[in-house]
């Protein structure tokens, strides 16, 4: 897959979500993003406010998280959550899936927590990544999640917070892709730090890329490709 640097820049998600972000690393993420033209950056929700001003006017989408990073939220909390994100603007939500709940087999709660999230996103036309955690799944359980992310009308499947015991594989990716139909898109996430990772795994079905690196993601690619 032959990318330029312009298309690569447009797959990534420019991402800040450590607790220690102060405000200046904030403008200085979304002055990197405005620079280099990546598709979005992805906040924790205190500072949704200062990103929609500081983006205003600019091709860079606002996202924000729902139930970061466990996913162990009540699904009426994340529910409030996304509201509130959507009502100070943000264009896209990264919401973790109750992981815990799945696990236990308890699908109606995770049912209800995707739903939720995605009825109220749905209304304001704004986007819902469900982020189902890879490493905690076996490949049975990745393919269930899939099922229940896309029939609650999910836009994108992530693999991961960058918050498990591991992040993006070039083989959860294939995974997911194999298991959604073309409609909902798949998104790569944790642990992404390399063009060359960036590269293979949208050479294997990632149709969005979230990092925290996607600055020296860029000089490398610029430099090696």
């Amino acid at each position: 897959m032959e990318l330029t640097y312009e298309q690569l820049a447009r797959y990534i998600d420019h991402t800040l979500l450590k607790p220690e972000a102060s405000k200046l690393e904030v403008k200085k993420l979304c002055q990197e993003a405005a620079g280099l033209g990546f598709y979005s950056v992805c906040v924790n929700p205190v500072y949704l406010d200062d990103v929609v001003e500081l983006l205003r006017g600019s091709k860079v989408k606002v996202g924000t998280v729902v139930g970061f990073p466990l996913g162990a939220n009540a699904p009426e909390v994340k529910a409030f959550e996304a509201n509130d994100a959507i009502l100070r603007g943000t264009q896209e939500l990264d919401m973790v899936m109750s992981i815990g709940a799945f696990k236990s087999g308890d699908l109606n709660l995770v049912r209800e927590d995707i739903d939720g999230v995605v009825s109220s996103a749905k209304r304001n036309s704004v986007l819902v990544k469900v982020i189902i955690e890879t490493a905690f799944l076996s490949e049975e359980e990745m393919r269930i999640a899939c099922r229940l992310c896309e029939r609650a009308g999910a836009d994108f499947v992530k693999t991961s917070t960058g918050w498990g015991p591991r992040g993006a594989t070039v083989e959860d990716v294939k995974l997911i892709r194999s298991f959604l139909s073309p409609r909902i898109r798949v998104k790569a996430a944790g642990g992404i730090r390399t063009a060359a990772q960036a590269v293979s795994l949208i050479e294997a079905g990632a149709d969005r890329i979230g990092t925290s690196a996607g600055v020296k993601i860029m000089e490398e690619f610029k430099s090696s490709y």
